[in-house]
């Protein structure tokens, strides 16, 4: 496998070569757990926290635990940054103490910021604009379902987030066309899916964005979905409710691709982005997407963190 960057910021520092090396991996380690319970022995992660978490929280967790390293939590508002210590110093000094750097926060620039000035590999548990760590594993769910990822159609039905920018990057990356079906006020960073479409005419990936949601499933292999109101949104959450009611995924909607697999990235509020038939139904395949959290992870860590992994 190809060197890979430092960081994992976004998906756009992987070349498509890498990211298909990293799903191997991350197939490999989900196969045969053991043969990697050393990889990360005596080494460390720090997970910096400024939103809450439940997968990201434990998978890092456990799957440090797994390679044989340890996760420190340190939640953001108890660090010194929240009296005011500059980020470039913190970052410098917890490169003398760990391997490895996790952060889950806001503003995608803290995690840029943090990298500039960190001698260790920075990982983004994601921001208000990308969740790398996510789609890896949407990306290894996908593979492992229908052997292959190029050619797929992908569409992701709801808010043009954090989600639906990673997903872009991941599919352009991998060869697979994806379709954002969002309402016109809700639609992807122009920036991003620049980023993406650029990418996609190297891989014969078709990237695109539309209002309309009638038939936009309509021969779909995969539908996805997010919340509708995201963390730090509240406030919007009438509004929104309101915006998106015609774009919720229900049976209905899983109908125009009966051959579909459905994934959410979790939470997810029952009745509202999604029906609870499409959630629990046959096609889910949502809790095969959060263990992999696990795996897809264990490989970007042992890849980052395991030798080699530092410059």
């Amino acid at each position: 496998m190809a060197t890979l960057p430092k960081h994992l910021l976004t998906l756009e520092e992987f070349s498509s070569k890498e990211l298909l090396g990293l799903l191997v991996l991350a197939g490999k380690i989900k196969k045969t757990p053991k043969r990697y319970q050393k990889a990360l022995d005596e080494k460390c992660l720090a997970m910096i926290f400024d939103k809450s978490s439940t997968r990201t929280r434990v998978s890092f967790d456990v799957g440090m635990t797994q390679l044989g390293g340890r996760a420190l939590f340190l939640n953001g508002h108890e660090l010194q940054l929240g009296r005011g210590e500059p980020l470039p110093d913190t970052a410098k000094v917890l490169s003398r103490y760990v391997q490895g750097i996790m952060i889950r926060t806001f503003a995608h620039e803290t995690v840029e910021e943090l990298a500039k000035h960190s001698s260790v590999p920075v990982i983004n548990g994601l921001t208000d604009t990308h969740h790398p760590c996510q789609v890896l594993a949407d990306l290894q769910t996908i593979r492992e379902h229908f052997k292959k990822l190029k050619g797929l159609q992908l569409v992701y039905v709801g808010d043009g987030n954090n989600m639906a920018h990673s997903l872009m990057i991941g599919a352009a990356k991998t060869g697979m066309h994806c379709r954002i079906v969002c309402p016109m006020d809700y639609q992807p960073d122009a920036a991003i899916l620049k980023i993406a479409k650029k990418e996609g005419e190297k891989s014969g990936s078709r990237i695109e964005v539309t209002q309309r949601i009638q038939g936009s499933v309509r021969g779909a292999n995969v539908v996805y979905t997010d919340v509708w109101t995201s963390m730090g949104q509240e406030v919007e959450s009438k509004k929104r409710l309101n915006d998106f009611q015609e774009f919720q995924v229900n049976e209905k909607l899983m109908a125009e691709s009966p051959k579909a697999i459905f994934l959410h990235c979790l939470p997810a509020h029952r009745g509202e982005e999604v029906s609870a038939g499409v959630m629990d139904g046959k096609q889910s395949r949502v809790w095969d997407q959060a263990e992999n959290r696990l795996h897809a992870q264990k490989a970007l860590l042992v890849t980052l963190m395991g030798s080699g992994g530092k410059k």
